[in-house]
């Protein structure tokens, strides 16, 4: 267990950013040049008109109110102990971590260690990021649903992926219901029996070339079961406010998406319906990326999910781009920037 909250370097080293950057830039490349090579390369799909930029800055705007609306409920979690400028650190650092770790590990695992260093006890940080993930998780079990009322399942998947639609739904279903026990797991432990986590971290700290950690596990133990406590006594007006706090996140963070290709198309309310719908299955691919950020998945997932808007590969690698370069690659350049001076701190 790190000493006073500190995160282990190499996880966010400017080394590991540099090699991450580079895959991700060569990844994409790649990409691009296999889909591209043998094909008409063209820009003629795109039509720049008096209204591009102010979608552009719009998808940009979005990732800011993505971003606010995680500021205000991570003070709403810690009771507002983070001030504004410890809440912007915290979740610019989070989301740092995130673009550096595996889709499947995400930023979770450093999270609970940055929130220490704002001296948020581990247990207590640890139920915290715990319940971040439920309320994302309710979101997208909830989301789900609720767009499938309005468009067929069929429609979610481009014509030209017809042959996925059948062994997609079947996938769909299996990771919706895995995410589903997961988060349900993932309740259990926070709110009803704690001792099910703390036990663990107990058990694994036995092992011979921890044991000098064994009383911090204990600590975090009690952490854990004091601040599981707090989080049952909340008045159900809390936890309302948190969930719409991570409605207003996840929908801005789709958005992004909706808003960049509005910069060059003609798009109805119906095809912004499919849109999200696509995006909450692209979400469900990345999440079981083992490369950092779900690089790679996330470029062929969009050029293969919106290939029916835009059918040419130069046009549609390019909106690729820009997607990744306001909801992934600004993150690695805003980490680097803050991160030596946060970790500096006392």
């Amino acid at each position: 267990m790190s000493e006073k909250g500190q995160i282990p370097p190499k996880l966010l080293s400017q080394r590991r950013v540099w090699i991450v950057a580079l895959f991700c830039v060569l990844l994409t490349a790649f990409l691009f040049w296999n889909e591209s090579h043998d094909k008409e390369f063209s820009f003629s799909e795109l039509n720049w008109t008096s209204s591009s930029i102010l979608f552009l800055l719009l998808a940009l705007l979005m990732m800011v109110f993505r971003d606010l609306a995680y500021m205000f409920r991570i003070r709403l979690l810690t009771e507002k102990k983070l001030n504004w400028r410890q809440s912007f650190n915290v979740i610019l650092i989070w989301e740092f971590a995130s673009a550096l770790s595996p889709g499947v590990v995400g930023g979770s695992a450093v999270a609970m260690f940055i929130l220490q260093k704002e001296k948020i006890p581990l247990g207590k940080s640890t139920a915290l990021v715990l319940v971040t993930a439920i309320m994302d998780n309710l979101f997208y079990i909830i989301s789900i649903p609720l767009i499938l009322l309005f468009i067929n399942f069929s429609a979610v998947f481009p014509a030209d992926l017809e042959w996925l639609t059948e062994s997609g739904l079947r996938l769909f279903w299996v990771g919706y219901s895995i995410l589903l026990f997961a988060n349900l797991l993932l309740f259990i432990g926070v709110f009803i029996s704690p001792r099910i986590i703390s036990s663990l971290v107990q058990f694994i700290f036995r092992l011979p070339f921890l044991k000098k950690y064994k009383t911090k596990a204990d600590s975090f133990g009690d952490d854990l079961a004091i601040s599981s406590k707090e989080l049952r006594g909340k008045p159900f007006l809390f936890w309302i406010k948190l969930f719409l706090l991570t409605v207003w996140s996840w929908t801005s963070r789709f958005l992004v998406i909706n808003f960049l290709l509005m910069a060059f198309l003609e798009i109805g309310l119906f095809d912004h319906l499919i849109l999200l719908a696509r995006q909450l299955l692209m979400w469900l691919g990345m999440l079981v990326t083992p490369s950092p950020g779900g690089s790679g998945m996330a470029e062929y997932l969009f050029t293969q999910f919106f290939s029916d808007f835009i059918k040419n590969s130069g046009a549609i690698f390019t909106i690729a781009f820009l997607w990744r370069l306001i909801s992934y690659y600004l993150y690695l350049i805003i980490g680097s920037i803050i991160l030596p001076s946060w970790s500096r701190k006392k």
